[in-house]
């Protein structure tokens, strides 16, 4: 027999959530495969079978929290797959058999006060979701007895099959009679959650607005986006002006290109960009490195790459770590101002909004322009409030006049 144990995970990292069985009890697998995936406060890992064998037993469901170098399964080197009949007919002989397998049908029946006390869960114990399970726990009652207080639960996966991956939901009435429905949060949406309170909670954090005529921007997208476009293979967009400006105004205040460590200020002379991306699971972040070196065309395919990647769950921890300091665009979702959080530990984030034509003065005549709401969220710890402002207003003045990012390189 041979030990299934969860791999190292990354720098920081020391443990994660059971996601789903990518591998049946019973199913033969080679050595390489990917038996199970696990989800991460960042990225999802799979984990691999170093051995081929036949999945004898799994030790966790979906659901659980398991730690790196723990036990989560047993390969049978000497095994074969089970059939269908073999599966039915079996009885478990070992508690690690009996969490995978159902019990008989007889034993279910005549024991069922008495399930959530077993060592070994009974058949609707294994298949409930985690949720349920733990109240069961909690209230010491059988998840059967539970379940008869709801109104209607997720269908159960028959042991058979891998389990469902889509987070466990309970429709329940309430107090009041109302339908409600308890969903169990994802392990990284805890994480983004807790991260953003603690950044709260330890910064000393501050917002400055300005607005941006994007005027010249436009002008410029409109006579050489087809030719960029047939250059390079990637759209030119506005991130690529963003950052270039950003990387630009970082030079001169550098302060907001650094981070906060003990009595320390790290001030950083790198430029590693984080761009956030939203995905179906939260927002992450991961980071354009160097955007100083990159070209208008560089920057525009990293951030094209980094958002597929990302919505596809195929960063790597290494795409998500070390930036320097963040860009987030709301206005893609029609935001027209927000107040965007900083991402610890960077102690400043641009925020970009809708473009809207507005009514503006120019020359002292009233022209229509189209107008962007930028805001700069900053740690007012080692960030002055007239740097930050003029932070935002070097962002400004270079992205109404691109010309100036060529200077940028």
């Amino acid at each position: 027999m041979a030990e299934v144990r969860v791999p190292e995970m990354g720098e920081s990292i020391v443990e994660g959530t059971i996601s789903q069985w990518l591998k049946n009890v019973g199913d033969t697998v080679n050595a390489g495969d990917a038996i199970a995936e696990l989800e991460t406060d960042k990225v999802n890992l799979e984990v691999m079978a170093e051995v081929s064998g036949v999945l004898a037993s799994v030790n966790k469901q979906n659901g659980d929290t398991v730690t790196v170098g723990e036990v989560i399964a047993v390969i049978d080197e000497n095994g074969s797959a089970a059939t269908p009949s073999t599966q039915t007919a079996a009885k478990p002989a070992e508690p690690a058999a009996q969490a995978v397998q159902p019990a008989a049908s007889t034993a279910t029946s005549t024991n069922t006060s008495t399930a959530a006390h077993s060592p070994a869960p009974q058949r609707e114990d294994v298949n409930a979701p985690p949720s349920i399970r733990k109240l069961a726990r909690e209230k010491g009652v059988s998840v059967a007895e539970l379940q008869k207080t709801v109104v209607s639960a997720s269908a159960p996966q028959t042991q058979t099959k891998a389990p469902d991956a889509q987070p466990s939901t309970t429709s329940s009435a309430s107090v009041s009679g109302k339908p409600e429905e308890r969903v169990r949060m994802s392990r990284r949406r805890q994480t983004i959650a807790k991260r953003l309170v603690e950044a709260q909670h330890t910064a000393a954090m501050l917002t400055t607005f300005n607005e941006v005529d994007m005027t010249a921007i436009m002008n410029v997208r409109k006579r050489r986006k087809d030719e960029f476009k047939d250059k390079f293979g990637v759209g030119l967009g506005f991130m690529s002006f963003f950052t270039k400006a950003v990387v630009g105004a970082l030079k001169q205040f550098p302060r907001l290109n650094a981070e906060i460590q003990g009595e320390d200020m790290i001030l950083k002379h790198y430029y590693d960009i984080g761009v956030a991306v939203s995905t179906g699971e939260g927002l992450v972040v991961p980071v354009v490195r160097d955007a100083d070196k990159l070209t208008f065309a560089g920057i525009e395919k990293e951030i094209a790459s980094l958002a597929a990647r990302a919505r596809e769950g195929k960063l790597t921890l290494a795409e998500l770590s070390g930036g320097t300091f963040t860009i987030t665009n709301g206005g893609i979702f029609g935001s027209l101002m927000s107040t965007p959080i900083l991402n610890a530990p960077q102690v400043g984030i641009l925020g970009m909004h809708g473009i809207k034509d507005r009514p503006i003065a120019v020359n002292g005549q009233v022209e229509i322009r189209p107008m962007m709401y930028i805001a700069l969220s900053y740690d007012h710890r080692i960030v002055d409030g007239s740097e930050a402002v003029r932070f935002l207003a070097a962002v400004k003045n270079m992205v109404e006049d691109p010309e100036s990012l060529l200077l940028e390189g």
